[in-house]
């Protein structure tokens, strides 16, 4: 069972991640270079239309080593 302490800081873990993951989309979408934490390539947008083009399933955001997958939806 999880108490009210241990959910309060899973709940803020969780807020600041996607905080951090949001400020990625708006820099990378934006044409800024955002380097991926680990190690240290650049992150890249892959629309649907590249997933099409190159067989990959997922669109989103992600470094060639796939150590940051940020997957969006596009509609």
């Amino acid at each position: 069972m999880i108490d009210i302490k241990q959910f309060s800081a899973l709940e803020k873990a969780s807020k600041n991640s996607f905080a951090k993951q949001k400020q990625i989309v708006k820099k990378v979408m934006a044409g800024q270079k955002v380097l991926c934490l680990k190690c240290q390539q650049p992150l890249c947008l892959f629309t649907p239309e590249d997933c099409a083009a190159t067989n990959s399933e997922n669109a989103g955001i992600r470094c060639i080593k796939g150590c940051t997958d940020i997957h969006l939806d596009f509609v």
